[in-house]
């Protein structure tokens, strides 16, 4: 690290990267590179240029990645149906890679020596960051300043911030803000008050959702239509994969959709609460295990089942690049060939429920699940064999045990 001349940051303009950013400066008498990706998390960027320009930075990146991050990163990973233990839908785990990915591209092509990130010492996206970085240029150095300065609260941050003249934004009561990601698909909250698993957020930790109890008290119809397994239409309207997850996104938290409350399992063995909103993505979640539910067969179906909290675990902790999500994401996308149609949903009041779907390339059957005359379609003499012999092995050990 003592020939550190140049580094690329990703820097997001916020208390972390932008004390990190000065850091840099005076601990390795190097010049910075920012780079700062725009996932979608809206107006957060407006200040990240004079910010990095007032720190003597001159190669300022502001790359504009939204259709790549939900194309190539969002839908794939929804063609899952992933969720971390059971709940959480890795709104920030699934941007780590892309932004690694850009990150290092940024470092090689402009000479850097080594990458730098804002994550912490206790945290997932440390993981993450580098993970990546390494799977995509095995010899990078990467420093990571929260494992090795003396900051090591955002107090002491915010009083570095405020001798170096580096603006920063405060609560109204002037104490920490709390730790946000934004992106496309979602926006986190950690830090504050919801260290302490028991308190109840107020109302104002939230940004982007309704309060369900004050959304639309009439409840929104809308349409999504699916083509290999990802949604390319909403209300009969074709979009990009970034404005489908937007027009998503504001149906959502119009009617209060998606806010999760969770305590989650770090991958360095921390128990972490957060909170949530990913309206676009509770909706798509629901709308794409239903269109699922007719044109997958059954045992595709349980088997995507069984590897999803696998491939969701590799997410979050940090192995996108990895051999074995690669491979995971080829058998999955395998089985959406024929997941195409359109799924009619309604939103209210913080609820999705399921209205209709159909399908060109649906396996339902009406002649075959009626309750009515099948006119022949199904012998129902035939389940009495089917069940003797799937009863065998159970009879067999029931004579034994009751002798």
């Amino acid at each position: 690290m003592n020939t550190i001349r140049k580094v690329a940051l990703a820097y997001s303009g916020g208390l972390d990267t932008s004390v990190i950013l000065k850091w840099l400066q005076d601990t390795y008498a190097c010049e910075v590179v920012t780079f700062t990706a725009d996932i979608g998390q809206g107006e957060e960027l407006d200040a990240v240029r004079p910010k990095a320009r007032a720190l003597g930075v001159r190669e300022i990146f502001i790359d504009d990645l939204r259709e790549e991050f939900v194309r190539d990163f969002v839908f794939p990973m929804f063609r899952a149906n992933a969720l971390y233990e059971g709940e959480y839908l890795l709104g920030t785990s699934i941007a780590r890679p892309l932004i690694a990915k850009r990150l290092v591209e940024i470092a090689r092509a402009t000479g850097c020596d080594a990458i730098a990130h804002g994550a912490t010492g206790k945290g997932n996206d440390q993981v993450r960051f580098e993970l990546g970085a390494y799977a995509l240029w095995p010899e990078v150095k990467i420093i990571a300043p929260w494992r090795t300065w003396a900051l090591n609260s955002r107090e002491t941050l915010l009083a570095y911030a405020q001798t170096h003249g580096i603006p920063i934004a405060k609560q109204k009561n002037g104490g920490s803000p709390y730790s946000m990601d934004a992106n496309a698909l979602h926006i986190s909250y950690e830090g504050g008050g919801l260290e302490d698993p028991w308190w109840t957020p107020p109302d104002d930790v939230w940004r982007w959702t309704a309060n369900a109890e004050d959304a639309p008290n009439e409840p929104e119809s809308i349409v999504i239509e699916f083509a290999g397994g990802d949604a390319v239409a909403v209300n009969g309207k074709r979009c990009t994969p970034f404005e489908t997850l937007d027009a998503l996104n504001r149906h959502g938290a119009r009617h209060g959709v998606g806010r999760l409350d969770l305590v989650e399992n770090r991958y360095v063995g921390i128990k972490s609460r957060g909170c949530y909103e990913t309206p676009g993505g509770t909706i798509l979640l629901k709308a794409h295990r239903a269109i699922e539910s007719i044109t997958l067969d059954r045992e595709q179906a349980h088997l995507k089942d069984e590897m999803m909290p696998r491939y969701a675990s590799l997410i979050y902790n940090g192995y996108w690049w990895s051999p074995e999500r690669r491979a995971l994401q080829a058998l999955i996308d395998a089985t959406q060939e024929r997941v195409n149609g359109e799924v009619r949903l309604k939103l209210y009041k913080g609820q999705v429920c399921i209205l209709g779907r159909r399908s060109a390339d649906s396996l339902f059957d009406a002649a075959l699940s009626t309750f009515e005359d099948d006119h022949g379609a199904y012998n129902q003499k035939d389940a009495e064999g089917f069940i003797r012999l799937n009863g065998l092995r159970l009879r067999t050990v029931a004579r034994r045990d009751l002798g």
